[in-house]
């Protein structure tokens, strides 16, 4: 459980719509020399202390555990820089929301985990491309 507050999605397309608008957030930036339009791995040029995590997309009461099916209605895919951002679909349902330190750009952040790794990911949030999807019990998307 995390003591982060949890942000539904009008709370975060609100958050996500200020932190763009903010001067530090639209001048160039050079916090890290990796794009992270898309879903990419914590880049080295990226500290991990310098996101300092602020809020979570993982909801509360939730007693279903999150899906893991992912949100493509237009034929992305997870590393897309186009993909759709949907908080309630895959990997969106299990991150924190999280700002740098320097930029004051908003970054989603979550962990993947296989059988022997482990590997933050991490992604820009574009308020233009955050969708407001509901899960359908059968989506395979």
């Amino acid at each position: 459980m995390s003591d982060l507050p949890y942000l539904d999605y009008t709370a975060l397309l609100t958050l996500a719509q200020s932190a763009a608008n903010l001067p530090s957030a639209t001048a160039p930036c050079s916090c890290t020399r990796t794009p992270l339009d898309g879903w990419a791995s914590l880049p080295n040029s990226l500290p991990d202390a310098q996101l300092e995590p602020i809020a979570t997309l993982m909801a509360p009461n939730d007693t279903q555990e999150p899906t893991f099916a992912e949100f493509h209605p237009n034929g992305t895919s997870y590393w897309a820089v186009d993909a759709p951002i949907a908080p309630r679909y895959f990997p969106y349902n299990r991150s924190q929301v999280c700002r740098c330190r320097e930029c004051d750009r908003l970054y989603l952040r979550y962990q993947e985990g296989g059988g022997y790794f482990v590997d933050q990911r991490v992604r820009l949030v574009d308020p233009s491309l955050m969708v407001d999807a509901l899960v359908d019990a059968d989506d395979t998307h």
